[in-house]
């Protein structure tokens, strides 16, 4: 993993943090980052390619922010997920969402002891460290209401007791875009409790022929070695919190997410392509997703390459388009690149 390049200076120290102490906290971050590092080497030994989800995956366990995956079948959403929580000795549960899915399936429900005559509390699968909910969308409204509520409270309420979710807590839901029979799409309101939505595209043919050389066998694939303990992850997010933003930056955030909601006044040409921009969830996640992308490299401060790489992924689920959008065949990804080729850089 590569560290900052002369293009990309280190800050002048502000009255926040000076020169010695973001050297400081550098030396810091080098060190605690190497075994997430490692847990990238890891989880390449197994997925080939796919690059942006495998890292992707850490920031987004590093800024403590829940993930939605995107993706057709059979490009290795649940086994880069599985690699993930294999490299770290920690609880990890699958729930595959079908449409008879119910929330007590998922979040537990009381149970009725006859001998004692009174009831008992039996937790669901969403009582883990990292919980894959493996196609979302088929699951109807109340069943992704229960995890999307558990996401934001990390906490869930059976009968009339209330119980705190295990830390680290971390959902990464997957669904398929393609095939849209028998789902229920997640509501505009609920997928912005995603911090961060990953697309996966297919690899190109020289992977392609690694994956073949690599997997095409009738046993079981390697082995993925545990290289960290949960507590490393919260030592982490602690210095990922004191990672240095200048407030050049802060400010070029704050003009990518307000640029979404008039972009005629940020002079982005998007003429009417947007009907609603981003919240203000966007701008705090798109601070710390930026910090975890520049601690993942061992700096101790952000560069503006650092929003630029994370905000395709924080705003891509936060942009509503409208009509006119669609009708020119144009996406969410179409409509970052405009905003960050015309919002000025500090």
């Amino acid at each position: 993993m590569s560290t900052f390049a002369p293009s990309q200076p280190a800050p002048k120290p502000s009255s926040a943090m000076t020169a010695a102490e973001i050297g400081e906290l550098e030396r810091q971050v080098e060190v605690h980052s190497r075994p997430f590092r490692l847990l990238q080497q890891e989880m390449h030994r197994v997925i080939v390619g796919q690059e942006e989800l495998l890292d992707g995956l850490v920031i987004g366990m590093l800024a403590n922010g829940h993930i939605l995956i995107e993706g057709v079948p059979g490009l290795a959403k649940t086994t880069a997920v599985a690699c993930l929580a294999a490299g770290i000795h920690t609880q990890f549960q699958r729930i595959q969402f079908t449409p008879d899915l119910l929330p007590a399936d998922l979040v537990g429900t009381l149970v009725y002891r006859p001998g004692q005559g009174d009831f008992t509390v039996k937790k669901g699968p969403i009582f883990s460290n990292i919980v894959l909910a493996d196609e979302i969308n088929r699951a109807p409204a109340k069943v992704q209401s229960a995890l999307l509520e558990a996401m934001q409270e990390r906490q869930v309420t059976i009968g009339n007791e209330t119980f705190p979710l295990p830390q680290p807590f971390l959902v990464l839901a997957t669904q398929n875009p393609v095939e849209q029979e028998g789902t229920y799409p997640l509501p505009e309101a609920q997928v912005d409790r995603f911090m961060l939505k990953l697309v996966v595209r297919y690899p190109n043919a020289n992977q392609e022929r690694s994956i073949l050389d690599r997997m095409a066998r009738t046993g079981a694939g390697d082995a993925i070695r545990p290289v960290m303990e949960p507590a490393a992850i919260a030592e982490a997010r602690a210095l990922v919190d004191r990672i240095f933003i200048d407030d050049r930056i802060k400010d070029y955030i704050v003009s990518l997410v307000v640029a979404t909601r008039d972009p005629k006044a940020a002079k982005v040409p998007l003429g009417n392509l947007l009907e609603y921009g981003a919240s203000p969830r966007a701008t705090i996640s798109l601070a710390i997703a930026a910090k975890a992308k520049a601690f993942l490299e061992g700096r101790g401060y952000v560069v503006p390459q650092d929003v630029k790489d994370i905000a395709p992924d924080v705003l891509r689920h936060r942009l509503i388009l409208s009509y006119e959008a669609e009708a020119e065949e144009k996406s969410a990804d179409d409509l970052v690149r405009v905003l960050l080729d015309h919002v000025a850089v500090p």
